[in-house]
């Protein structure tokens, strides 16, 4: 079996999905892990040789394009014919590096796991959505992009609270349980506020930050979470009009956070936007050290930008 890329969340399920499938079907099976940068040839001759009792064995090649040139026709050889009761499994991150190994598993693998780097905003929203689908749960179109803003980037982190949430929920993930689920969270409370704000909202947003504060959110986070909120609005509303699609493969931002800036741009005149953008810079200012009070500094700056955002 071929496991190809070198996203290491992707790597290490495809890994262990291959040795739960071999331990259901035989718990005996005897399972050995070697790094492709240290094996030498020998050690390959004496790990992929018949088993001395004879019995179903799992052997993983690490790193496989790490390999030394030296044992790479070893492994090549076994790859081609892994022996009667065997599993291999050959991890490569699919580059130009061990291509005599690559390409011998390309012919002989039986299966192929796909596990390339996750980069592009998109390909995260299709692996939330393909997560909550592996669960058999429902995940609402604007509850990925929330769950994603909210969480962040990590695949792991993302699997694992999708997991979390699909289980709580009842199978139903929407935009409410989200933010629930995150409600302690230093991104989703810094995002909440800056929502709140960048909205006009000005009870919900002086509420949440001092929830923030009083459950120790950084100032700092919160106050690039108002900057990022503020200068979204800025870029998109200046964007023109358009499809959100069409707008955020220009500006390299995720749909539905163009959808919502969209939104949120229409109750802001370019006037209120320029006494946004100064504001912000100068909360960033205050928060590092140039305010005596940076709680103070927080809520005086939401004050002011719901009053430019209103102003229009």
């Amino acid at each position: 079996m071929l496991v190809i890329g070198d996203e290491e969340f992707l790597v290490e399920r495809a890994v262990e999905q291959v040795l739960v499938t071999r331990r259901a079907a035989d718990p005996s099976t005897e399972t050995t892990e070697v790094e492709g940068a240290t094996v030498v040839a020998a050690e390959l001759h004496e790990l992929l040789g018949p088993s001395l009792f004879g019995g179903p064995r799992t052997i993983i090649v690490r790193s496989a394009h790490e390999v030394p040139v030296a044992a790479a026709p070893t492994l090549v050889s076994y790859i081609e014919d892994p022996g009667q009761g065997s599993t291999l499994v050959i991890q490569h991150t699919g580059g130009a590096r061990g291509k005599a190994v690559l390409s011998a598993a390309r012919s002989a693998a039986v299966a192929s796991i796909d596990c390339g780097r996750i980069t592009k905003a998109s390909e995260r929203e299709a692996f939330v959505r393909a997560e909550a689908k592996r669960l058999r749960a429902r995940i609402a179109p604007d509850a990925v992009g929330r769950l994603i803003d909210a969480v962040g980037t990590d695949l792991r982190e993302l699997a694992a609270v999708t997991a979390q949430l699909a289980s709580d929920c009842a199978g139903v993930i929407d935009v409410p349980a989200v933010m629930a689920y995150h409600r302690g969270r230093a991104q989703v409370s810094g995002f909440t506020v800056a929502d709140a704000t960048v909205a006009g909202d000005l009870a919900g947003a002086v509420e949440s930050l001092r929830w923030a504060l009083s459950v120790g959110v950084p100032a700092v986070l919160i106050a690039d979470a108002l900057a990022d909120g503020v200068r979204t609005v800025a870029r998109v509303g200046a964007a023109g009009r358009g499809s959100a699609y069409s707008v955020a493969s220009n500006l390299g931002l995720p749909p539905w956070k163009v959808e919502r800036a969209q939104r949120q741009a229409r109750g802001w005149s370019a006037a209120g936007l320029d006494a946004a953008m100064r504001c912000v810079a100068d909360l960033n200012a205050d928060v590092k050290g140039v305010a005596v009070d940076p709680d103070y500094a927080l809520e005086r700056a939401v004050r002011i930008l719901v009053d430019a955002r209103n102003a229009a």
